[in-house]
């Protein structure tokens, strides 16, 4: 419980109708929270407008209203503080009702299109592994030192954000590592934090369902950049052509990693194949247990980040080499006669792209690649054709499926993906709408040596089919169709 006043503390109000003397229980946006003592948040959403339930939030026991807009009248006695914005506003009222957590810990935020949950759950088992007690926030599950929690959003809203990290720091965490979606900048999710810095992986076409333009999607990224504190470090992969754009206007202390451009922290693939990756890293050469160019990109950029947070240089590699990455991350498994099976996260044109060319520069020569791939309902419509002639066109056999068909026909998602198929390629595409059956006929299709590539859900455990999420595991789904070939 904490005064008004106190929770005001760096929040711009235009006017305060009542008194800031009042104690405060809980901070939320959300009217189904609302209990006494509650300060409501009227926040603007994008499909629900807070401020249609001020009346309500007044009623169940909010003692104050935070809006930008004053309802036509109120329901008993009420604290109103008038904002021009409740979401950004939300972020910092959140963050001091929780004493300001981020602040007694040191946040690492990781933003770009691919590559931030490998990345920051590798700091997460590197930190750990080397001793520290330390938080996760990801897309495929939270961390407070070993125990999970339940992950629904890439970056939670405020106050569960707040609560989080107020957790871990309860908990005794010296670190905490999160993820930075494109949503969370745009809708100020991270308002109100403090960080000891940021990575850039890449940037590519993806949410242009939610940023209308590919400027806009960048300029969300780079608005965490932006706000970096110059206690920070902001460091950037330079490779990516949006790379130092990211470092353009920030005031933290500007670093650069790369494969292939002068760097502050370079590396050098020696060797790549499904055992590992041999690595050149900052004249160092390490063997590690992850596969693929782009798993070079995320391994340099957490042994990056660990050089600037002072840790040491062969404790750090040592532990790295160790570290396996998050689940559904080029996660691969073998059948008994030999087909080689890999589940994956991609999504993206160039996240498809990039496992595939991994694929390529690993096989040698003569395997097949089945590639497995759907689009999710609901999302960017427009990378559904790039998706299918990506795959098509770094894959000998393509199954055109399902992915999270959410409110959507699947088979017209199939459609959307079909217009990207190119003539030539269309003899060597299929289209199966039930993607366990696409499963078992890849795994029916291919032969010994071949290598099947089961992209889009990586770690997800559930099928989103109109509304109704149903247990559904690429991994598990694939080693059943294996069994089925011993049978």
């Amino acid at each position: 419980m904490r005064y008004l006043s106190k929770i005001l503390d760096g929040v711009t109000f235009t006017e305060l109708q009542g008194s800031a003397d009042v104690q405060i229980t809980s901070v939320t946006a959300d009217s189904r929270k609302v209990s006494p003592g509650t300060l409501f948040v009227a926040v603007k959403g994008t499909q629900v407008d807070g401020h249609a339930y001020i009346e309500q939030a007044i009623k169940d026991g909010a003692v104050a209203i935070v809006c930008e807009e004053l309802p036509g009248h109120t329901v008993g006695e009420v604290n109103f503080l008038m904002v021009s914005n409740s979401a950004a506003a939300l972020g910092i009222l959140a963050s001091n009702f929780y004493d300001k957590p981020s602040a007694k810990l040191k946040l690492v935020g990781v933003t770009g299109t691919n590559g931030k949950t490998t990345v920051a759950t590798l700091l997460y088992q590197l930190f750990t592994d080397l001793g520290y007690k330390c938080g996760l926030l990801s897309t495929v599950e939270n961390m407070i030192s070993g125990k999970v929690i339940p992950s629904t959003h890439t970056t939670p809203d405020p106050v569960a954000l707040n609560s989080l990290l107020n957790d871990m720091v309860n908990a005794g965490c010296d670190y905490a590592f999160m993820e930075v979606s494109s949503h969370a900048v745009a809708q100020h999710r991270i308002e109100g934090l403090q960080f000891s810095g940021g990575i850039f992986t890449n940037l590519t076409h993806d949410h242009l369902d939610y940023h209308k333009t590919f400027e806009n999607y960048l300029k969300a990224k780079k608005a965490f950049f932006d706000g970096l504190p110059k206690t920070a470090f902001a460091l950037t992969n330079i490779d990516d052509r949006n790379g130092n754009v990211m470092l353009q206007n920030t005031k933290a202390h500007k670093k650069s990693y790369a494969l292939k451009t002068m760097a502050d922290f370079k590396v050098k693939v020696l060797e790549d194949q499904f055992s590992g990756l041999l690595l050149n890293i900052d004249g160092e050469e390490v063997w590690f247990k992850m596969v693929g160019m782009f798993n070079a990109y995320n391994l340099l950029a957490v042994y990056g980040a660990a050089m600037l947070l002072d840790q040491d240089k062969a404790k750090t590699l040592t532990s790295l080499s160790k570290l396996s990455g998050a689940e559904g991350r080029f996660d691969y498994v073998i059948s008994p006669n030999r087909i080689v099976g890999i589940v994956d996260y991609a999504h993206t044109p160039d996240a498809v792209q990039n496992v595939l060319s991994t694929i390529k520069d690993i096989r040698k020569g003569t395997e097949k690649v089945i590639t497995i791939i759907g689009c999710g309902g609901d999302r960017d419509k427009a990378k559904r054709p790039v998706m299918a002639k990506t795959a098509c066109d770094w894959s000998d056999k393509v199954i055109l499926t399902s992915d999270n068909p959410r409110s959507e026909d699947p088979a017209q998602i199939i459609k959307d993906m079909e217009a990207g198929v190119d003539p030539s390629n269309q003899r060597k595409t299929i289209s199966i709408v039930d993607r366990r059956e696409a499963i078992k006929t890849a795994v029916h299709l291919a032969q010994p040596g071949d290598i099947i590539l089961l992209a889009g859900k990586g770690h997800e455990k559930y099928q989103d089919v109109k509304g109704v999420k149903s247990h559904f595991d690429d991994k598990e789904e694939l080693l059943n169709a294996f069994k089925t070939l011993s049978n």
